[in-house]
């Protein structure tokens, strides 16, 4: 675990091994063995190798999925929490796969644009999975398009609580 993240950080960085070594204060063997999982960071060298590469070593609760099904049979899953993307991805240009998007093929989705963004959000809570829903809705784009999104009752009853707050963790609205 701890060496793709180390590895992904680093390319993400764009720095090399040596220039990563060098700016967290340890052996480029030291790192290539980190990000070759032959040998295991403590938790604070693991810190220090992602601060040097830019980052930051947080945690964050695991988004759990429900299965649910409309009245046709149609499943659709609904998480424990809103997602949240960072401001790249929640604003990115995206082309949907063709499971989620048949009719529209190809088509390129400015999520920056609210319309389009309310088209994506609304095909991905009918039609995707909860790996879709994880990549391309974000939880506070979402609670601002909710009232505009035309969603089948059996989908919107069952968000209803995650977006009004009564999971806990978003204040409470009426």
């Amino acid at each position: 675990m701890a060496d793709d993240l180390i590895r992904r950080a680093r390319k993400t960085a764009n720095l090399k091994q040596a220039e990563l070594a060098q700016l967290a204060k340890t052996s480029r063997p030291a790192l290539s063995a980190y990000e070759h999982g032959q040998r295991s960071p403590t938790m604070a060298t693991a810190q220090r190798i992602l601060e040097a590469a830019g980052f930051e070593l947080t945690i964050e609760p695991r988004i759990r999925f429900e299965l649910h099904t409309t009245a046709r049979g149609r499943p659709f899953h609904v998480p424990d929490h809103l997602p949240r993307l960072s401001a790249a991805a929640a604003l990115a240009q995206i082309r949907l796969p063709l499971y989620l998007n048949w009719s529209d093929r190809d088509r390129v989705f400015d999520l920056s644009d609210r319309r389009q963004r309310a088209r994506v959000y609304a095909i991905v809570l009918r039609e995707g999975t909860p790996a879709d829903l994880l990549e391309y809705i974000d939880g506070t784009l979402l609670a601002d398009l909710w009232e505009d999104l035309a969603l089948p009752r059996e989908i919107r009853e069952a968000w209803a609580p995650i977006i009004h707050g009564r999971n806990g963790l978003w204040p409470k609205q009426d």
